[in-house]
C-alpha cells in the first residue's frame, strides 16, 4: 500500500536514518531542512515496492562525497533534480518515480527533495539497507542492475554523464574524482531500473523502517521508557531483527581525516567503569566498519555498528564524534540478501581491505537460519513468477 509523508514526519525520519547510517551517510538534518523548504504543507507519496508495476521506470537520486564536507558546504538545493533531469535527457525517458540508493543519513532525504520539487513518488526501498561509502556497494549491482550511465550535478549547474557499461567500480572511481573536484560533494542520479528490478534487487521498506525507528525513539523518551528497548522492539519484526549492545563508555579519542573523497579514521571508547581497562575501537570510512573490543572483533560490515547517546539513544555520526561523549554502541544484523557470498564480495570486510572474516553480530547459528529462510523465500518467488 502507498502512503503519504509530510513535513511533520521528517524529524523522526531523520533520526531513524541517522541510526541506519551507521555513523555515515551524512547528517540528514541539512537535507531535512531543504525538504521542508520545498515541501511546505504538501505531502510526498511513498510507494510500496510490492505494488510497483513491472514496467515502472525508477531513477534513484543521491548525494556522494565525504560527510565532513557537508558541515561547511551546504547544497544549493537544485542539484539532485538537475542530476535526475540530466539522466532523463541522456536516456530519452522520463522517470515515473525516484528512490534512495541508501536508507541512512542524508540520502534518505535527497529523493524527497526531488519528489517535493517534481511531484514524483518515492519508492520505499533502497540499495544498501544502511549506508556504504562507495556507489558500487549496492544490492542493485549485486543482483544484476548496474549504476551506469550516471549523471552528476554540481552547485554551479555543472553536469556530467559517466557511462562505464557494467563496470560499477570504474563508475565509482570516476565519479569520486569529479565529486572531489566539485568541492568534495556532488549529487547524482544512477541505477535506473524497472519496477520488476526494484522488487528483485532492493532492500524493501527501509524508508518506513527509518521513520518507525525515529518515532519509536522519540515516543519512548517522551513516555520515560527505554529508547534502547524501543529500538529492539521496532526492529524485531523487520529484516533487521537482532540488536546487540556492544559497549557502553566514553569517547576517549577520535582520529579523523578527509582524504580521497571519504572521511576516514578511528574512534576509541573507554569503559564507563573507571576501574576497568576495557576499550572498544571502531574504524570508519564514512561509516563504521569494524568494532574491536580489547582487540577482538565484535561487529563488522555489512552489519550495522551504531554509536548513540548513552541515555537518549540519539544517533551520533562519525563527523559528530567528540572527546568525552558518553555513548552506547549497538550492533544490528543486516538482512540475509546482504550476506550472500556475492553481497559480501561487494560490501563485506574484504571490500574495505579488512583481513578479518565476516561474523554475524547475532552468531553463526541464528544467521544460518535467516539465510535458509531467505533462500526458501527466493526459490518461492522464482517459482511463483515462473
Amino acid at each position: 500500500m502507498s502512503w503519504t509523508l509530510t513535513a511533520d514526519d521528517l524529524p523522526d525520519l531523520a533520526r531513524g536514518a541517522t541510526l541506519l547510517g551507521t555513523g555515515g551517510g551524512g547528517d540528514p538534518y541539512i537535507g531535512m531542512m531543504l525538504v521542508k523548504q520545498v515541501l511546505g504543507d504538501r505531502s510526498i507519496t511513498i510507494l510500496d515496492p510490492d505494488d510497483l508495476a513491472d514496467d515502472l521506470f525508477v531513477i534513484p537520486t543521491a548525494q556522494m562525497g565525504a560527510p565532513t564536507v557537508m558541515v561547511e558546504k551546504i547544497p544549493a538545493g537544485f542539484e539532485p533534480t538537475l542530476a535526475l533531469r540530466t539522466l532523463e535527457e541522456h536516456l530519452g525517458r522520463t522517470a515515473d518515480a525516484t528512490m534512495p540508493i541508501e536508507c541512512g543519513g542524508i540520502n534518505s532525504m535527497i529523493p524527497l527533495i526531488v519528489a517535493a520539487e517534481t511531484g514524483l513518488p518515492v519508492v520505499d526501498a533502497d540499495g544498501m539497507g544502511r549506508a556504504f561509502p562507495e556507489l558500487s556497494m549496492e544490492t542493485f549491482a549485486v543482483y544484476g542492475v548496474h549504476g551506469s550511465p550516471l549523471a552528476i550535478a554540481g552547485e554551479r549547474g555543472e553536469r556530467v554523464i559517466i557511462d562505464t557499461g557494467d563496470d560499477d567500480r570504474q563508475m565509482e572511481w570516476l565519479a569520486r574524482g569529479i565529486a572531489i573536484r566539485l568541492g568534495g560533494v556532488a549529487h547524482i542520479a544512477e541505477y535506473a531500473m524497472s519496477g520488476a528490478d526494484v522488487r528483485r534487487t532492493a532492500v524493501p521498506r527501509t524508508i518506513s523502517m527509518a521513520l518507525a525507528l525515529g518515532r519509536a525513539i522519540r515516543v519512548a523518551r517522551e513516555e520515560h521508557r527505554s529508547p534502547f528497548a524501543a529500538i529492539a522492539d521496532t526492529l524485531s519484526t523487520t529484516l533487521y531483527s537482532h540488536v546487540r549492545e556492544l559497549f557502553v563508555g566514553k569517547v576517549a579519542d577520535v582520529e579523523r581525516r578527509t582524504t580521497e573523497g571519504f572521511a576516514k579514521g578511528t574512534a576509541v571508547i573507554w569503559s564507563a567503569d573507571p576501574s576497568s581497562s576495557e576499550r572498544l575501537e571502531i574504524s570508519f570510512q564514512n561509516e563504521n566498519l569494524i568494532a574491536r573490543w580489547n582487540g577482538e572483533v565484535v561487529a563488522i560490515v555489512p552489519d550495522l555498528i551504531c554509536i548513540v547517546d548513552h541515555e537518549t539513544a540519539e544517533p551520533i555520526t562519525t563527523e559528530g564524534l567528540r572527546y568525552g561523549q558518553r555513548v552506547r554502541v549497538l550492533g544490528i544484523s543486516t538482512p540475509a540478501l546482504m550476506r550472500t557470498p556475492d553481497a559480501l564480495r561487494a560490501f563485506g570486510p574484504t571490500a574495505f581491505g579488512l583481513t578479518e572474516p565476516f561474523v554475524p553480530v547475532e552468531g553463526e547459528a541464528a544467521a544460518a537460519e535467516a539465510a535458509d529462510a531467505f533462500a526458501r523465500a527466493t526459490k518461492d518467488a522464482v517459482r511463483n513468477n515462473g
